[in-house]
């Protein structure tokens, strides 16, 4: 028996964030910079000499199972993401030679704001074509994923995040109508790379949460054509710009003033994006040296990330020990979705 998996990396967005999200791109084009690292969702899928479905994220504790494909459902429920990539799947490209296992893992807690979601979502749908060998692009697997997430699931998001994982690397990403997207790749000397991954800490403030609602106001503050909202979004747009040519350039303390200039301008987008302990967080990081940072993801918790000049990370990372938060390890990677088969021969 072959066993399939696959690994798609999670992503830090750098700036631009919000502007993937509509009804703003569709209306007036989104800009993004991100880069994955080195965390992953993980997916594995084990054919079955039977029809029963088995589904389980082993980093939740949760399992669920189905007699046969078509019995699987996609109310609200756990693994929704796992039960709408079978849905999917099973419609668009069935039927199913069999019954199958399907076990994800994820190095990141759902509601992080690195992308958990979506790339857990692209890292099943990698483990699917590897099992049927689908002819499916970069391009294909982003888009049906965020076809599945936001349009079949209804899950209120962004577009940055499916293509982060499925691309890899560092990119600079336009959004515009129709759902049309462009991922441009940056080539970013070593060494630029290097000093940015050196000052630029990432910190686990120990609590997750539902970007969902953060989301949905900021799509009806632009919907209900909000002037301070949407001119917020217009910055965080030209911060993206700005962020591109500081990387490419070498300007890398540059970065400091740029993050600290999309964050102040992101709580502008809607209420909920930080709050009084994560601004406390922020304001002490500043003080013991960092010259800017920002939420991850949508806000209201999850990770936020620091850019600490010279030596200061020391300093950062000791004025912020108090908080009860942890300090997340990484390294940049530029592999995007990678997919194998392996026989199994237990």
């Amino acid at each position: 028996m072959t066993i399939y998996r696959s690994k798609a990396p999670l992503r830090i967005g750098l700036a631009g964030g919000g502007t993937d999200v509509s009804p703003y791109c569709d209306l007036y084009g989104g800009a993004i910079l991100n880069a994955t690292i080195s965390l992953y969702a993980n997916a594995t899928i084990e054919p079955l000499a039977e029809d029963t479905i088995y589904l389980e994220a082993v980093d939740r504790e949760e399992n669920i199972s189905f007699p046969h494909v078509s019995a699987v459902t996609t109310h609200q429920g756990p693994l929704l993401l796992a039960r709408g990539a079978c849905v999917h799947i099973a419609r668009k490209y069935g039927p199913l030679p069999s019954g199958f296992k399907l076990t994800t893992f994820v190095d990141a807690p759902a509601g992080s704001g690195l992308g958990s979601s979506s790339t857990l979502l692209v890292a099943i749908l990698g483990a699917f074509a590897e099992w049927l060998h689908l002819p499916l692009g970069e391009y294909d697997i982003a888009h049906m994923a965020y076809t599945i997430e936001r349009e079949e699931l209804s899950m209120a998001g962004g577009k940055q995040d499916q293509y982060a994982a499925t691309f890899g690397g560092i990119n600079f990403m336009e959004f515009f109508a129709e759902n049309r997207v462009i991922v441009n790749p940056l080539r970013i000397k070593q060494e630029y790379l290097l000093e940015l991954g050196n000052n630029l800490l990432l910190y686990f403030t120990a609590t997750s949460r539902y970007s969902s609602d953060i989301i949905a106001a900021q799509s009806r503050n632009v919907q209900e054509k909000k002037k301070e909202p949407i001119e917020a979004m217009h910055q965080l747009k030209q911060q993206a710009f700005m962020m591109k040519e500081a990387i490419l350039k070498g300007n890398i303390d540059e970065i400091g003033r740029i993050l600290d200039y999309g964050f102040q301008n992101k709580k502008q987008m809607a209420a909920g994006i930080s709050n009084e302990s994560m601004d406390k967080i922020y304001e002490t990081a500043l003080q013991a040296g960092a010259t800017g940072g920002k939420i991850s993801g949508a806000g209201g918790g999850g990770f936020m990330m620091f850019y600490c000049p010279g030596n200061t990370r020391h300093a950062v990372q000791k004025a912020l020990a108090d908080f009860g938060g942890r300090f997340q390890a990484y390294d940049f990677v530029e592999h995007g979705l990678t997919t194998w088969s392996i026989a199994d021969n237990h």
